[in-house]
């Protein structure tokens, strides 16, 4: 297969990277409390790295989904394309 094959498309790629976002915005909030907790700032900071990065790749994931819909959504008012 080539590689084109193997690539997802935007609105799949855009449901994973959302799911990992979230996933990583838990464990970054638990790191967080838990450097909190234990009074480990670079701990701390590290979970709040990672609570941030993750609502950006979550953000990014919704944004990919919705340029998936549109484009789909043209494909299907136009049935040249």
């Amino acid at each position: 297969m080539s590689d084109y094959e193997d690539q997802k498309d935007l609105g799949t790629q855009g449901k994973e990277d959302t799911l990992k976002g979230k996933l990583n915005q838990a464990v970054g909030k638990v790191q967080r409390k838990a450097g909190e907790i234990v009074g480990d700032k670079k701990m701390e900071a590290k979970g709040a790295a990672r609570e941030v990065g993750g609502k950006l790749q979550a953000a990014g994931g919704k944004a990919e989904q919705k340029v998936d819909e549109a484009l789909h959504s043209t494909e299907k008012d136009d049935p040249s394309r």
